[in-house]
């Protein structure tokens, strides 16, 4: 039995953030090196020989490379992504050999390191390849095409008499890039005026709508490994101004938790920045203490956008926009209930850096301190540390 049909189909199959930050890393941190790890949250079993399949389809992945055609996209599309930039990724090639997978019963381990530069990429299509080979290795079937195109005309329609906009933001956890790519089909016929884009660089191109993304936890737990725990968000958010100039942005709250955030998202910041990410956390409870923030900078909330993308379905959606309409921008980034919702249990995987080494000096392990305590990532001694030195309870 053959799963090549798993493997991605393009380089740009692959979340935008990812290529925004590559960008940025190979200006500013060409020597460093990152390691990320395959963290199992949902404890799914795996089937017999699930390691062979995916060591398989992560070693066809070296033969992808971005076409011309692709460049042209982004070149048109992206014009903050510079020529040596586009000509790097031209360039470019996955090297499977960073990528380690190992499997004892039922438990997969799976380890990416090298230089970040170049890892980076691997995280979002080795999730979207475990979750799609974990469906097809355990004979599980999903709802049929027609059936899955009903459910997005649906939630199409509800959010748009909702009066909000959204992107797909399910590349990682989707159930397949076949499911995914009849969602944002769909989204792009019928959700004019509410469907904004999607994190899927490829599907982006291939259904002429944007690609949505800044960047992601890791971009300040790295920053965190060179300069400090007190300094990562500071330095982290200069940095991203430094080479976007203004473009890209959306700044990311939760990495060391909104409160410490919200402490260094000074005036300068909160002007420069077009507004913020909610990724955990009460949404309502951030949403308020983002636009206090806003008021007491003497900035007119109305000004800034908020997008929401943690764990979201309709239900949720319609919370967070009938309390805040007409407060504060408003954006959704909609993910698993969109490109997992057929009839199967969605997976709970994440692949997470858990280490750095920022200049050739020593690895140093890397952490997140999500505003939900059940999604901290990292060691026990670091997360305690951490807390020490942000004074957080």
């Amino acid at each position: 039995m053959s799963f090549k049909t798993a493997v991605s189909p393009s380089i740009l199959d692959n979340d935008f953030y990812k290529f925004t930050m590559q960008n940025a890393v190979i200006k500013l941190f060409p020597y460093a090196k990152a390691q990320y790890r395959f963290i199992n949250r949902g404890e799914h079993p795996f089937p017999e020989k699930f390691a062979i399949h995916l060591r398989q389809a992560i070693d066809q992945m070296a033969d992808l490379q971005l076409s011309q055609k692709e460049k042209d996209f982004l070149q048109e599309t992206c014009p903050y992504l510079d020529p040596t930039y586009l000509d790097f990724l031209q360039g470019y090639r996955y090297d499977p050999a960073e990528v380690v997978v190992e499997q004892n019963g039922t438990d997969v381990s799976v380890i990416i390191e090298g230089y970040w530069y170049r890892t980076i990429l691997w995280e979002v299509p080795v999730m979207a390849l475990i979750s799609e080979l974990y469906y097809q290795l355990t004979g599980q079937e999903r709802e049929n095409d027609v059936k899955v195109i009903e459910k997005v005309q649906t939630k199409v329609k509800k959010y748009k008499e909702l009066g909000i906009q959204f992107a797909d933001f399910g590349t990682r956890r989707r159930h397949s890039l076949a499911v995914q790519d009849l969602v944002v089909r769909t989204l792009q016929e019928k959700g004019k005026g509410t469907f904004i884009g999607t994190s899927n660089v490829y599907l982006a191109m291939k259904y002429d709508t944007k690609p949505i993304g800044t960047h992601a936890h890791e971009w300040f737990m790295f920053h965190a490994a060179k300069y400090g725990y007190k300094m990562a968000n500071v330095m982290g958010l200069e940095h991203w101004v430094d080479v976007y100039r203004g473009d890209l942005g959306i700044a990311l709250t939760d990495t060391f938790t909104t409160e410490v955030f919200f402490d260094q998202f000074d005036k300068k910041f909160a002007k420069l920045f077009d507004g913020v990410r909610h990724d955990s956390g009460d949404a309502i409870e951030f949403g308020e203490k983002t636009i206090a923030h806003y008021k007491k900078l003497g900035i007119n909330p109305l000004t800034k956008t908020i997008i929401f993308s943690d764990g979201l379905n309709y239900e949720k959606v319609e919370r967070i926009a009938s309390h805040f309409k007409g407060k504060i921008g408003l954006s959704f980034g909609i993910g698993t209930s969109l490109t997992n919702d057929v009839g199967l249990q969605p997976m709970n995987i994440v692949i997470k850096m858990i280490k750095a080494l920022p200049e050739e000096k020593r690895w140093t392990g890397v952490i997140k301190l999500s505003d939900e305590p059940q999604k901290h990532t990292g060691k026990e001694e670091d997360i305690e540390l951490s807390k020490r030195l942000l004074q957080i309870k």
